[in-house]
């Protein structure tokens, strides 16, 4: 039965084991599985994962793109940077060219952040928790400044002919400096290129107007190539009609030779008509040919017509421009001249705010220099007196504890004498027959201390002298004497403490020859005795 209990107890408490194992394992993953899903972090294609805190040294912060990677609790912390692309909307108006011309060119940029390991930390510095507004203001700030610097570097002409150069510039300017808080150039797209003085319209008029002019000098070459070519095929057709008919005639007379003589006034009167249509067909020529002169002659009429009238519009083009240059001229010089004017009131602002900035750096830098030895020794001083304060304090607290437990010690020690002392006392009145007789018992056996205390007491009285006074009649050898018996009823009466406290009595026969030895005395008229 005993065995059986026992085996019972056993299964239980082996039961309870593995409750509590299963329940530890379990409590383990659980953590583990908590851990893993709140500082596990997987960053995605598109973000980039910003870990920051205790990130390594030299190092402000840590990111990873397209990883995971596990947050430290309590050390490290995390942000998410988008990488997702951003349009920037540039409404640039009245840009300075080179030729001090306002230029308008709205366009709209294309930004995102980096992904190499310079521009996540770039971004990471100097965008991180800001809204997208934010970063596009930043971005929109810098994109006007290096545009403005572009549009003054190049000419109008190379701005509007030139394009790809254009877009170059812009992008070895601007590239540059969005780097330096983390950004990329995706893509630049000008919408449209105007100015102020419409010079840039004047460009357009003077390119038309020389398309127009072409097209109309290749129309009226075209015609003229077209009429020569009519002439010399009618040419061509007359001459093959011609010797057509020759070789016909050839023909006929060989055919003919044996009616010649019937046919003889046929053949003349054939002859006489032939030569009628040969007469009429270069008639015709002539009058063609005629035709095609005078068709040519009018032909170079009106493209002379058309020339000087192009010229004429060309030299009033020309006029107006450089009317309108001239005016530009003007208008650029005294905008030149404001600009270079307000340069050097921005550069002598600049020049001063920079002396006052360089002063008050010198100021800062000396007072940097004079405060931080004093902050260093008031540093050191307050670490030196809190250490000082922090080791008399470990001391002092270990002096007391060190007290106490001495103290405590003497203490049980008293307790355990003063406890074996009361054994001990129970134990000697147990003996004894009750609490008296064992008090007089010890105070028999301190019974010589009493004694040798009373002869100390008596040994240190020193006499120098003493004077005696006693009447009666007796001599001064019986008054010394009963005064040195007075004396010692005057000390403790030794037998009466030995009665009261050790219970014993002096026999009354010892006592009685006491008293007979020394009857008492009548006192008489007092005589001065002397004794030394």
């Amino acid at each position: 039965m005993f065995s059986y209990a026992l085996l019972a107890a056993g299964n239980d408490t082996l039961i309870t084991v593995l409750i509590v194992a299963v329940a530890l394992v379990v409590g383990l993953f659980a953590m583990v599985m908590v851990l893993a899903t709140r500082y596990y972090k997987r960053c995605p294609s598109n973000r980039v994962l910003v870990i920051f805190g205790k990130a390594g040294q030299g190092r402000s912060s840590s990111c990873v793109h397209g990883g995971a990677k596990f947050i430290i609790p309590l050390l490290q912390d995390f942000r998410w940077l988008s990488l997702e692309p951003m349009q920037i909307e540039i409404p640039l108006r009245g840009a300075l060219s080179m030729e001090n011309i306002r230029v308008n060119v709205p366009s709209v940029f294309t930004v995102a952040i980096g992904t190499t390991p310079e521009l996540m930390n770039n971004a990471a510095i100097r965008l991180l928790d800001l809204t997208s507004a934010e970063i596009k203001k930043q971005a929109e700030d810098i994109i006007f400044g290096q545009l403005r610097q572009v549009i003054a570097s190049m000419a109008i002409e190379d701005i509007n002919r030139d394009r790809d150069k254009f877009l170059n510039n812009i992008q070895e300017s601007l590239e540059p400096e969005l780097l330096k808080i983390g950004l990329v150039l995706i893509n630049v797209n000008i919408t449209d290129i105007t100015d102020e003085s419409g010079y840039i319209e004047a460009i357009g008029q003077k390119a038309a107007s020389l398309a127009i002019q072409k097209a109309r000098g290749d129309v009226a070459d075209n015609e003229k190539m077209g009429e020569i070519r009519v002439a010399e095929a009618e040419r061509e057709k007359a001459v093959q009609v011609a010797n057509a008919n020759k070789v016909r005639e050839i023909g006929t007379r060989e055919a003919g030779r044996d009616q010649a003589i019937s046919i003889a006034d046929m053949d003349r009167e054939q002859a006489v008509r032939e030569e009628a249509a040969k007469f009429e067909r270069e008639a015709q020529v002539k009058a063609a040919q005629r035709d095609m002169r005078v068709r040519l002659a009018d032909a170079e009429a009106k493209a002379v017509e058309g020339e000087n009238e192009a010229k004429a519009v060309i030299a009033a083009s020309q006029a107006t421009l450089q009317v309108k240059e001239a005016e530009a001229y003007q208008i650029g010089e005294s905008k030149k001249r404001q600009a270079d004017a307000a340069v050097l009131e921005i550069e002598h602002r600049a020049r001063a705010k920079a002396a006052l900035a360089e002063a008050e750096r010198i100021e800062a830098k000396r007072r940097a220099e004079l405060e931080a030895p004093a902050k260093a020794e008031k540093a050191r001083i307050q670490v030196e007196a809190e250490a000082e304060a922090a080791k008399r304090r470990i001391e002092a607290e270990g002096e007391a504890a060190a007290i106490f437990a001495r103290l405590e010690a003497e203490a049980r020690g008293q307790y355990e004498i003063l406890k074996k002392k009361g054994d001990g006392l129970r134990e000697i009145v147990d003996a004894c027959g009750g609490a008296q007789q064992a008090f007089q018992m010890m105070m028999l056996e301190h019974f010589d201390n009493l004694v040798d205390a009373s002869a100390r007491a008596i040994s240190n009285i020193k006499f120098d002298k003493v004077v005696v006074w006693e009447g009666g009649g007796q001599n001064g050898t019986t008054a010394t004497a009963n005064w040195l018996h007075n004396m010692a009823r005057t000390l403790p009466p030794m037998m009466q403490v030995m009665k009261d406290v050790g219970g014993i009595e002096i026999p009354e026969t010892l006592a009685a020859f006491t008293s007979a030895e020394n009857p008492p005395q009548k006192k008489a008229a007092a005589t001065p005795a002397e004794s030394s």
